[in-house]
């Protein structure tokens, strides 16, 4: 190794970078599941997009981030305890509920129209 690269390695510990290909394959579904869970709120209007600093939907893309969390906790569900499996079932029903709701009026509206 140069110190070029000893350097670099030693930036990235202290800006915290974390090689995840060196990550255990159920910690890394967490942490999709976290990161799917996120944009689907997004999606849903229902936090600010961090990038934009605005409430954008796109219930389309909503609907594929929820689908895949529910695929990822089924293959996961195996291997998890009971609090874990619990806690994201009970995240898979806190999205589904609240994209149903949110896209309620959507749907009225086009009725209407």
């Amino acid at each position: 190794m140069n110190s070029t690269e000893s350097i670099d390695e030693g930036e990235k510990q202290k800006a915290g970078v974390v090689d995840i290909s060196s990550l255990d394959i159920h910690v890394l579904l967490h942490l999709f599941i976290t990161l799917l869970s996120e944009k689907a709120w997004q999606y849903m209007g229902m936090r600010v997009n961090p990038r934009t600093n605005e409430v954008e939907t796109d219930f389309e893309r909503a609907h594929i981030a929820i689908d895949c969390i529910i695929s990822l906790v089924d293959k996961m569900e195996p291997s998890l305890t009971g609090d874990e499996k619990n806690r994201l079932r009970n995240l898979i029903t806190d999205l589904q509920i609240n994209y149903a709701r949110q896209l309620e009026p959507k749907r009225e509206q086009g009725a209407s129209q």
